[in-house]
């Protein structure tokens, strides 16, 4: 029986396809979505896909291809030949075909694309005989020659860019459009000895080797440098490999009757159901994106909004402006969602490049999801999965003040919206060393390339001097969710002096400006802040995704100002109160070191009496902040030296405040050091050594929950958590303490209680033995932080040195401590649970690290039955929305 051949290739065009969307694993969102555009009759230049199993080929096999892929390329070609009637190679009409990478997911920018392929020196004559226009085709040449050189042979783009610049100097030029095809003709010539003088061979003439070369070049690409940090960033798994698309051109510079855009359904950084987009007259599509020329408005209502006086598309070419609005509304409509496209009119005629889920600025990606479920586009559940929960951090922090002084340097364009600050800097290495020392930095570029991507991910804000609303730094910026403005003109870099100027205004590295990417403005030094407001399209969103979730969300919050702030973003109550912040506060640190230092019993609940009435404040305030709302209270954790100086002066400070002998406190600093305090006398332990801190701790709460029933008639329900349990007897021993104590208040106060006592599980044996502790425990809470240490023997504190190794090598997908290990850490944490609930049926269990506001981390929660997460107040809302998509995913 003969094999049948693997298909590795995929044809489209003349309005059929043999793929589809579905297929974007095998074919990229590129080519999966330029086969649905074939299929739906819209005008697509004949192509084909090289699909992503050749990628994954490619790398499993010394970078080299599959045997008969060749031909099946070949035969691709041959089809494209047919449908354009031209040739590949060909002197009389030239074939040209574009060559452009295709992951499953958008990567703006990240990896590569070849124009103009085919192109040689007898090419470009038939080119222009064809054509009827011999500037256009060696403009093209050029064109080709640059970007190869580029992207294929590894040459700097910037040499052929000073070629051209010193060119239009001598002869006066300030555009492009005023080189002529005899000007061209010499460009070209410095072009291929620039060329010859960098490389090892001359520049192809070979049209096959001229495909093959770009071909090897975007498979290559993918794991290029500024890929492989998109992908990190993007959690993008390296063995999904890239799609090549290869299709025949179509041109936007054949003059005044052709032009390239980019546009989105609707506004990608306000969510407005307008037309958003630019376009370019007599140019190719890379020009709009570069910002070598400043684009123009798609639509009259644009232009007029942007007071530009340069024409729309709309003004310039009506019929065919109608023609492309049509087919936007048709592609939105089909896939149900904002679409960002490309398009080329050659000659008067409308061609689609590319259509995709356009990346938007969160504040858009929620307008757009509620609007298009009050429109009926998608339902209330598919408007909650639209939104990426982790990017509603950047909607929760401060915007600037209106009110504020401000000194304006510059204007640009709003790219992406949001409010930056931070200290100049010129070059993305900069900006990513900066961050990493605890710097906020704005990067400033004249436009910002791929190879920024790092420089950017670091930037708390980007500034360039050129380029539109679709430029690089406006998509990627928005995507990541950081503050943009582009092209502000006004702004002049000087890379060697490391300035800018903007008029009379000198900005040096270091110096510190504002952006606001909502307006455009660019401002010298700090602008002060304000909270921002959220819109009712948030509130919207949220409360469909409350419908859904199963999961209550709570907060860990210290302090009054946290749990006012959590409550104002939907927390359900506290999951964890850390009461060892309030021993830190100045007016109790005095009295904390009195106790440590004390050298009995009777000389402690002296000291713990002074702390006492403290403490009970804070509950009351706590308690009254949350009202009927759960309040988890955990009692001391961290080792005692902790509270204690360790330098020399420090010691001295503290023993004169406290009228005591030095060497009395540097004695007690010495006898409560640890070799690993993570592992040492910390959490329950303390508990057991020094029962009376924990007594003491036990009577603050119960005394206020009792002043509080008295004050509002109604008492809170608070649940006390015992840290660091290991044992069940450690539990017990604790446990009765606290029980006791409750009965006397309860009996002091003539207040009847309810309360709870639990423990944090965050130690392996705990999890392994959650059967017999489940006997007295009446709760659970998983702190994730300490169970990730101890399941890894890893501290948290220190594995930032060696971490990102793991990560990068892939020993690890994600550092354990920003996202919960679900393998290993997960499974104590699912064992815990059934065994919990097989001793106390429904006992209520949650999670309090910072897991609990991961949105991965919250999916698994759901999924093991946990009844709430707990995170920082800023993070409630990403846990909810986390929440309410694990629900709907789920049910789905």
């Amino acid at each position: 029986m003969t094999e049948v051949a693997k298909k590795w290739v995929y044809r489209f065009g003349d309005g059929q396809a043999e793929g589809a969307a579905e297929m974007k694993n095998l074919l990229g969102g590129k080519g999966a979505n330029l086969a649905e555009m074939s299929n739906l009759g819209v005008p697509v230049p004949p192509g084909f896909t090289v699909t992503a199993d050749v990628c994954t080929s490619f790398y499993d096999h010394n970078e080299t291809y599959p045997e008969d892929l060749s031909g099946q390329v070949d035969e691709a070609v041959s089809f494209i030949e047919e449908i354009v009637g031209a040739k590949f190679g060909d002197n009389e009409k030239p074939l040209l075909v574009s060559v452009r990478s295709g992951a499953r997911v958008s990567m703006p920018g990240m990896m590569d694309t070849v124009l103009n392929l085919g192109l040689n020196d007898d090419t470009v004559v038939g080119l222009a005989k064809w054509s009827g226009d011999e500037r256009f085709a060696y403009d093209s040449y050029r064109r080709f020659i640059q970007m190869y050189a580029d992207v294929v042979m590894g040459l700097e783009h910037h040499d052929f860019e000073d070629i051209l610049e010193d060119y239009k100097d001598t002869k006066g030029y300030l555009a492009d459009t005023e080189i002529t095809a005899d000007e061209w003709k010499e460009i070209i010539v410095r072009y291929k000895k620039c060329v010859a003088d960098n490389h090892d061979d001359p520049f192809p003439q070979d049209v096959n080797a001229q495909l093959w070369g770009a071909v090897d070049a975007v498979f290559g690409s993918w794991e290029c440098a500024r890929a492989i940090t998109y992908r990190t960033l993007h959690d993008i798994p390296a063995g999904w490999g890239t799609a090549v698309n290869i299709q025949a051109m179509v041109f936007g510079n054949m003059g005044d009757s052709s032009a390239t855009g980019v546009a989105f359904t609707r506004d990608p950084s306000t969510g407005e159901n307008e037309l958003y987009g630019e376009f370019l007259v007599n140019a190719q599509g890379e020009d709009v994106v570069a910002g070598i020329r400043t684009p123009q408005n798609i639509s009259e209502d644009a232009r007029k909004k942007a007071g530009s006086n340069d024409p729309s598309l709309e003004g310039l070419m009506p019929t065919t402006f109608a023609e492309l609005t049509g087919i936007f509304d048709k592609l939105e409509a089909h896939y149900r969602d904002m679409q960002d496209l490309e398009f080329t009119i050659q000659d008067g005629k409308l061609w689609m490049l590319q259509t995709r889920a356009g990346k938007r600025a969160t504040t858009a990606a929620i307008k757009i999801a509620v609007d298009m479920a009050n429109e009926g586009l998608i339902t209330k559940q598919e408007a909650v999965l639209r939104v990426e929960p982790a990017s509603l951090d950047q909607l929760l922090h401060p915007t600037l003040d209106p009110k504020a002084e401000r000194t304006v340097l510059a204007t640009g364009l709003p790219a992406s919206p949001g409010a930056a600050c931070g200290e100049v800097v010129f070059s993305s290495d900069e900006a990513e060393r900066l961050k990493a020392i605890g710097h906020e930095v704005i990067l400033v570029r004249t436009e910002t390339s791929p190879e920024d991507i790092h420089g950017m991910h670091a930037a708390n804000g980007i500034l360039t001097s050129r380029g539109g609303m679709t430029s690089h730094a406006a998509v990627v910026a928005r995507g990541m969710g950081t503050s943009c403005v582009s092209g502000a003109g006004e702004v002049r870099i000087d890379y060697q002096k490391q300035i800018f100027t903007a008029g009379d205004q000198v900005i040096a590295k270091g110096d510190v400006i504002t952006i606001d990417g909502s307006s455009g403005e660019v401002m010298k030094g700090e602008v002060a802040t304000i909270k921002p407001k959220l819109s009712e399209d948030f509130n919207m969103l949220m409360s469909w995704a409350d419908e859904a979730r199963h999961l209550r969300v709570r907060t860990n919050a210290d302090t009054p100002a946290d749990a006012r702030t959590a409550i104002e973003f939907g927390a359900e109550g506290i999951g964890l109160c850390r009461t060892e912040h309030m021993f830190f506060e100045a007016d109790r640190i005095q009295a904390v070191r009195e106790m440590i230092l004390a050298d009995s019993e009777e000389d402690r609940r002296t000291a713990l009496d002074k702390i006492l009435p403290m403490q009970r404040g804070d509950f009351i305030e706590l308690f009254e902040i949350m009202g009927e709302l759960p309040v988890t209270i955990r009692l001391l954790d961290p080792p005692l030296h902790e509270f204690l100086p360790h330098s020399d002066k420090e010691i001295t400070g503290v023993a004169e405040a406290m009228g005591v002998d030095v060497e009395k406190v540097r004695s007690r600093v010495n006898d409560l050091h640890e070799f690993n305090p993570m592992l040492g006398h910390r959490g329950v332990r303390l508990a057991v050594t020094y029962p009376e801190i924990a007594e003491m701790q036990a009577r603050a709460i119960f005394e206020a929950a009792t002043e509080v029933a008295r004050k509002n008639g109604k008492a809170p329900i608070p649940e006390v958590m015992v840290p660091l349990i290991a044992t069940k007897a450690e539990l017990d021993m604790v446990a009765d303490r606290i029980v006791a104590v409750a009965e006397e208040v309860q009996a002091e106060s003539g207040v009847k209680l309810e309360y709870q006592v639990g423990t944090m599980v965050e130690l392996p044996r705990a999890c392994l033995t959650a059967d017999k502790i489940a006997e007295r425990a009446e709760f659970f809470s998983f702190g994730t932080n300490d169970l990730t240490q101890t399941t890894f023997g890893i501290s948290r504190d220190d594995s930032a040195r060696f971490i990102g190794e793991y990560t990068s090598r892939g020993i690890l997908e994600v550092d354990p401590f920003v996202s919960l290990d679900q393998e290993g850490v997960g499974q104590l944490i699912e064992t815990a649970v059934a065994k919990g609930r097989s001793t106390r049926a429904g006992m209520k269990m949650g999670i309090c690290g910072e897991h609990g506001g991961d949105p991965a981390s919250v999916e698994f929660c759901h999924r093991v039955g946990l009844d709430y997460v707990s995170c920082s107040p800023f993070r409630v809302p990403i846990a909810r929305l986390a929440a309410g998509q694990a629900a709907v995913t789920k049910k789905g």
